[in-house]
């Protein structure tokens, strides 16, 4: 098999990107709560015509180094505040970590013979302690199991939310991925050594200036524990690595000298304390703190190949224990580190074990396409596909209960798009049903990969009823068009933010009673009746952008010494008017 068929294979994936990552990006305004944070602190950046300093609120903030706001500023520059402007880089990272998963998966499951440049395996210089080749060749796979990898990373529902959202995550796991990859190509390869060691010092420098230490801590446990497993330790300590250190320290350490020699302890304090080992050692969302969130996170992140990667991750340590390249213990580790290192934290979210899911793409293209080719007599992948089938047949199960439901019907479809809906995923589940039973479970599989585009689709026919709920947008534009704000606005805390990012208008938090935020803001924060009073009685008028509970707040509190009005109410958010008497 030539160059132009992997070529070709590379150019449908990232074609493919487009569709899943960038089409209709901008369908959606920039959401409430963490978007705006980033694009506002990007935003007010380019006011105080700061690089190095993130801004929130006209004060410096410390809660991300620097990388991501580069990108959202050089975002800025090149489309504007808009939606697809501030959402093409995570969108342009997720293409690239679909294509690198490809090529690490093309390294790893064809015969190096038969790819472009690689040497065949009797040729290659290897490491291992027991001087056997890590990697033996198997049968061609015409590049279909890597191809098949990067399909699956590229339409699970984590990826393509992230690929969407303006977050650090999508960028931070990317370079992992870019720096784990590095290692693997000089480990296969050792006469590429010392520029797989370099870029891989050079990624985790990146990811670092991304997200904060952990760009180091991750990939470096990984590949540690890896070679120490494999008894190869003398493959890391060499004059490369000591060069690349070197290189990760050029690339990570400048910034963070900056804003220590500026900033001091209000910088240590709040970066290092406070965002990292606090979140450590307490919990910002109590209920995520489980043993079992992050495994069901990677289970049900990976959707619609769930079932597929619980299998794969079921057989890994059969495969372990019969393959004897490197492959198999790499992924291991790098799953196991990736869930390990966020475990500790009591602080935990969904995005936090991302990291780890291009090793689960792997796996689990893997899994699939030996099952399919070397074993026809198994029933497994086809009980599998069969079970999933029945899952994706609950989704719109799941909607036509949902659109009877007062408190879910907001976001979900009108009549004509439901059906629409419904009828394409009928469609779709018989054509699943008919390859199943006509014996193409590989083909059944491919057609799973449609359930992303067509939510996608889905989302953006609805965007304006979605929109709302979603977005302070509507509610900002309502404001400033039909009233004349010249103080501060008062808003609930998860509007605060997005209140700042489009009126650009200063801001104060209602949350009676409530906590501060994680990492503390420069606004007023009112979280009792006396705060909320005093705050009232500060402006002759105030207005304010408020949940159903907060104004219910008000109401309580401003008794008849205020005239008090709801001006509209969009989506959740109302929009109030209150003057002194």
């Amino acid at each position: 098999m030539g160059k132009n068929k992997y070529l070709k294979q590379i150019l449908l994936l990232f074609f493919l990107s487009y569709f899943f990552f960038m089409l209709g990006n901008g369908a959606l305004n920039l959401t409430n709560n963490d978007e705006v944070f980033y694009t506002q602190t990007a935003k007010e950046m380019i006011q105080h015509r700061a690089w190095l300093v993130p801004y929130m609120f006209g004060q410096p903030q410390f809660e991300k180094p620097i990388l991501t706001y580069w990108l959202l500023r050089i975002g800025f520059i090149i489309f504007g505040g808009s939606g697809f402007g501030m959402r093409f880089f995570p969108a342009l990272f997720a293409a690239v970590g679909v294509i690198i998963t490809y090529l690490l998966g093309l390294l790893i499951f064809n015969p190096p013979a038969e790819i472009p440049g690689l040497k065949p395996v009797d040729e290659c210089v290897f490491s291992r302690g027991e001087g056997a080749p890590a990697f033996r060749p198997r049968g061609s796979t015409d590049g279909k199991k890597a191809f098949l990898s990067g399909l699956i990373l590229m339409s699970s529902v984590l990826y393509v939310g992230l690929a969407r959202t303006v977050l650090t995550d999508m960028v931070f796991s990317i370079f992992i991925l870019l720096a784990l990859a590095s290692f693997l190509w000089g480990y296969y390869r050792q006469d590429r050594k010392l520029l797989a060691l370099l870029l891989f010092f050079a990624f985790a420098g990146l990811a670092t200036l991304t997200k904060g230490p952990l760009g180091f801590l991750v990939p470096f446990l990984v590949v540690l524990i890896f070679l120490f497993i494999r008894r190869d330790m003398k493959f890391l300590y060499c004059m490369y690595s000591f060069l690349g250190l070197f290189i990760f320290a050029l690339i990570a350490v400048p910034w963070y000298v900056f804003m220590i020699q500026k900033f001091g302890r209000d910088f240590t304090h709040e970066f290092f304390y406070n965002d990292h080992i606090l979140r450590i050692l307490k919990a910002e969302h109590i209920k995520n703190d489980t043993w079992y969130f992050y495994p069901a996170t990677m289970i049900a992140g990976m959707f619609p190949w769930s079932l597929f990667v619980a299998a794969a991750l079921a057989f890994l340590p059969k495969k372990i224990r019969r393959q004897k390249g490197a492959a198999y213990p790499f992924f291991a580790c790098w799953i196991c580190v990736t869930f390990l290192v966020f475990q500790v934290a009591h602080s935990k979210l969904i995005s936090y074990i991302f990291p780890a899911f291009p090793a689960l793409a792997l796996i689990a293209g893997d899994f699939i396409y030996d099952k399919d080719a070397a074993d026809k007599r198994s029933r497994l992948p086809f009980f599998i596909a069969a079970a999933n089938i029945i899952m994706v047949l609950l989704i719109p199960v799941a909607i036509a209960v949902g659109i009877n439901i007062e408190k879910y019907s907001a976001y979900l479809p009108t009549k004509i798009p439901f059906y629409c809906l419904i009828a394409l995923f009928l469609a779709l589940i018989t054509a699943m049903a008919l390859l199943l039973l006509r014996n193409k479970p590989l083909k059944n599989v491919y057609a799973m990969a449609l359930i992303m585009p067509l939510f996608l689709c889905i989302i953006g026919y609805e965007r304006d009823d979605i929109n709302p709920y979603e977005s302070s947008k509507a509610a900002c534009e309502y404001l400033l068009k039909n009233y004349k704000v010249d103080n501060t606005i008062l808003c609930s805390k998860f509007f605060v933010r997005g209140v700042r990012y489009y009126t650009d208008k200063e801001v104060a938090v209602i949350d009676v009673p409530g906590e501060q935020f994680f990492s503390p803001h420069p606004i007023p924060f009112l979280n009792s009746d006396q705060k909320v009073r005093g705050f009232l009685n500060s402006q002759a008028v105030t207005y304010c952008i408020v949940k159903r509970a907060s104004k219910e707040d008000i109401e309580r509190v401003i008794g008849k010494e205020f005239k008090y009005e709801v001006l509209n109410k969009i989506g959740n958010e109302y929009i109030l008017r209150i003057a002194r008497r």
